[in-house]
């Protein structure tokens, strides 16, 4: 790669609804990112891989039950196809069962060339796709969707975000929520007073130290409030333990360790 040239990321994704993706990938960061060559997503239609004038990729599952399911082998000719090409990379299948998506894991993607995402649908994909075609299962929350196209966007924007150049500021994507494992601080912007309401005087101050330190307080004060789960993996200093497990302490009411008087 010539210096100065940014890496390209490329997300294969096969799916039986291109133009849905296609549509969210048109727009924001996402677009801006493709235009400065920094995300290519290529779409994959797996009806374009059946082998019947009806473009059939579902059946009815084996054993009897309700719904349809995606048949392995459209799905295994179109993964066939990425590898005489440029490849696939990494396989991932969008699944309920899988690992769930997290900061970290977009983080991991990021610094990918390229991978791949199958979006399933129906009632799922033929359990030969994961065992036979993919490397790991991920899945974006519990509950259920009609298919993995909005997962596929989840991903693909988080993912995004992380790239170099791909946000105005550098320093975005390092301030968000989960970058270090907290959630991020409260933000505020003209006008100063609304309705009574006021941005905090810390952040009119021109004091960037202390605007630093309240910032960082705030983060900590809004995960412990919001998502205390958080705690236990982010990425704090043994000051900010302490003042965190001191926190948790249950107060200790006046008088509680006085002797009862006879």
């Amino acid at each position: 790669m010539i210096k100065g040239t940014p890496r390209t990321l490329t997300v294969n994704i096969l799916t039986l609804f291109p133009d849905l993706l296609e549509a969210s990938f048109s727009h924001s960061i996402l677009k801006r990112a493709r235009e400065k060559g920094l995300f290519h997503p290529k779409l994959i239609n797996i009806r374009d891989f059946s082998r019947d004038k009806h473009r059939t990729v579902d059946d009815k599952p084996y054993g009897g039950g309700s719904g349809m399911v995606i048949k392995v082998d459209p799905v295994a000719r179109a993964l066939y196809s990425l590898r005489r090409g440029k490849g696939t990379g990494l396989v991932l299948l969008l699944a309920p069962t899988g690992r769930r998506f997290d900061q970290k894991m977009a983080q991991q993607l990021s610094r990918l060339e390229r991978f791949t995402l199958i979006c399933g649908h129906y009632e799922g994909v033929d359990q030969r796709v994961s065992e036979k075609l993919c490397d790991h299962e991920v899945s974006i929350g519990d509950y259920v969707l009609t298919g993995g196209e909005p997962a596929a966007i989840v991903i693909s924007d988080a993912i995004v975000r992380l790239l170099p150049q791909a946000l105005g500021s550098e320093n975005s994507a390092v301030q968000d929520s989960f970058s270090d494992g907290l959630l991020d601080y409260p933000h505020y912007t003209r006008p100063f007073r609304y309705r009574g309401w006021k941005v905090p005087d810390v952040l009119i101050s021109g004091a960037h130290k202390k605007v630093s330190v309240w910032r960082r307080e705030q983060q900590l004060k809004r995960t412990m409030q919001h998502r205390p789960d958080l705690l236990e993996r982010a990425h704090l200093d043994p000051e900010e333990r302490k003042k965190i497990a001191e926190s948790a302490r249950p107060e200790r009411k006046p008088g509680h360790n006085r002797r009862r008087k006879e």
